[in-house]
């Protein structure tokens, strides 16, 4: 018979303990233990066939199958993989449902498809679609919470893709928890993701988000799944990015961008077009750059504003970028080129509320700040991209070579790049190269431009 265990889960690394502790044993987060109690530990064993110990990974090559937008199908590693689980998070009203049941309507034209919904009635989620402009024939729709149910539906009609609208709504008989405790989030994800290797069928579950962003319940729900993404968009802004932080079956971090509109998500074909702002002359504070996020290159307007500081200690706001960085990069400028910036304000920002994590924005936030500063503004033409070092060396960055071909390709004409990462044969035709080695050769080629 099935036994009961009681277990204390970490919300923040998923780490078990048999007893409560102040601390998690296991990434010293204080406070962070919670009863998992009432859980089969039975139900959670399933025997291993000798047909599944005995493949060999030649004959094991996994069936993939296109999700009917070309943007999801980049992110999730060239199209959903048949017996994987991928997670969606994203905060409330940004379109996460709407993007399960743009899926749903078109993967079922040519395979059986099981829409469940915990938080929709059946009529909701037909209203939703012909609001949406869909109407899918062969959809399969059922407005249930109780899994059991839902996965035996899912083996009769022996569906290939099964959508689950929230796992928060989901409840689990094994479990003797109400829905959204960690009790049921676990055991329902766990059963999910056992039916889905056994039976080839692939799973895309909604996860609700808390207010810190990150997805609910603990990070064991992470570790379960195959791949992990996440929406990300700014509150007044209609474009969406689909970003994978977890992908056993693709690259990590690859995006997606998209455009929410009244027919729903809307592939973006061009993302660049999003950070690039059109101004009908050249402005001080503004240069573009090539930022390379995930797989793919992205032409980013920086700017940049300097004001005289109204209070004793001036303010540095950063936006898009890590602030920490901005410091170093004032620091680095008063030394090496004789740009000192301790009297004034200083405000800095990614047009197209894009948060970057590399380096290669140290170039254009410093050569920003000088245009502000000096009232100089820059060519229209100019991308600049490059590290800059502690001592004022401008330093290579990751994929010069690819950066240079995007923005040869959107028609810009010159470029201010590190030296090391000029491009070992000819330059693409049209395309000034400018190679500096400090930041003092980098702030003299801006402004001669």
């Amino acid at each position: 018979m099935a036994r009961t265990q009681s277990v204390f889960v970490c919300s923040a690394c998923g780490g078990e303990s048999p007893k409560w502790q102040g601390q998690c044993p296991s990434c010293a987060e204080w406070n962070s233990l919670s009863r998992l109690s009432g859980v089969a530990i039975a139900s959670s064993r399933q025997q291993a066939t000798p047909a599944a110990l005995g493949q060999s990974l030649a004959g094991a090559a996994a069936d993939r199958f296109t999700l009917g937008l070309g943007e999801l199908d980049r992110v999730v590693g060239g199209g959903m993989t048949a017996g994987s689980v991928c997670l969606l998070g994203g905060e409330p009203g940004i379109g996460k449902s709407t993007l399960l049941l743009q899926v749903a309507a078109a993967v079922s034209a040519s395979r059986a498809v099981l829409y469940a919904s915990g938080e929709e009635s059946v009529a909701q989620t037909t209203l939703r679609a012909r609001r949406l402009g869909l109407a899918p024939e062969n959809l399969g729709v059922v407005a249930a919470s109780a899994l059991e149910e839902i996965l035996a539906l899912a083996s009769e009609r022996q569906v290939q893709l099964l959508l689950i609208d929230s796992i928060q709504t989901m409840q689990s008989e094994l479990a003797d928890a109400p829905p959204g405790s960690l009790s049921q989030l676990r055991e329902c994800t766990s059963a999910l993701v056992r039916y889905a290797k056994a039976r080839a069928t692939a799973i895309i579950i909604v996860g609700h988000v808390t207010k810190d962003g990150a997805i609910a319940g603990p990070k064991l729900l992470e570790h379960l799944v195959d791949t992990v993404l996440y929406f990300e968009s700014d509150a007044a802004s209609r474009f969406r990015i689909l970003r994978a932080t977890k992908n056993r079956f693709g690259a990590a971090n690859e995006l997606g961008f998209f455009a929410m509109d009244e027919g729903g998500l809307r592939e973006v074909k061009n993302p660049s077009a999003i950070f690039l702002s059109r101004h009908s002359e050249p402005v001080p504070g503004s240069v573009v750059m090539v930022a390379r996020d995930g797989g793919r290159a992205l032409l980013i307007e920086v700017q940049a504003l300097v004001d005289h500081a109204r209070a004793t200690l001036p303010r540095r706001v950063a936006q898009g970028v890590d602030a920490n960085r901005l410091s170093m990069l004032l620091a680095v400028m008063s030394r090496h080129a004789a740009v000192s910036l301790a009297d004034f304000d200083v405000f800095v920002n990614l047009v197209g509320g894009l948060q970057i994590g590399e380096t290669a924005t140290d170039l254009p936030l410093a050569l920003a700040l000088v245009s502000s500063l000096r009232n100089v503004p820059l060519a229209t033409d100019l991308v600049v991209f490059g590290e800059l070092g502690l001592t004022g060396e401008v330093r290579p960055v990751a994929h010069g070579e690819e950066r240079v071909r995007e923005l040869a390709k959107q028609g810009y004409r010159r470029v201010i790049l590190p030296r090391q990462n000029v491009p070992r044969g000819p330059a693409p035709e049209g395309l000034q190269l400018v190679a500096v080695s400090t930041i003092a050769a980098a702030v003299e080629a801006a402004l001669q431009s």
